[in-house]
């Protein structure tokens, strides 16, 4: 039987997502988008979830058992790699204020 963490990864990433997404807006609000890769490696990040939200979703709709575990792997390699990404924004959105 499959894990089911695809239940848990489909409302946390979709959290996270919004997460980049005001990252974005606030980066292109405050114009510190003009020398910065921030932006682009947090739209990155965003695209990322959005394929791990649709894979766990996929994997919870999924009559099949062997297609269950597949995309709920996938979903789970893209949601940890996802959260590490956020983890370097963080560190550099807090490296760039505080040095400012």
């Amino acid at each position: 039987m499959a894990n089911k963490t695809s239940q848990h990864i489909l409302p946390t990433a979709s959290n996270l997502l919004g997460f980049c997404l005001i990252v974005i807006t606030s980066l292109h609000i405050s114009s510190a988008t003009v020398n910065s890769i921030l932006d682009e490696f947090t739209s990155i990040v965003a695209a990322l979830l959005c394929v791990s939200v649709m894979l766990s979703f996929f994997s919870i709709k999924s009559k099949s058992e062997t297609w269950t575990r597949r995309l709920e792997l996938a979903a789970e390699i893209l949601f940890g790699i996802s959260i590490t990404g956020i983890g370097i924004i963080v560190v550099v959105l807090l490296h760039k204020f505080w040095l400012q």
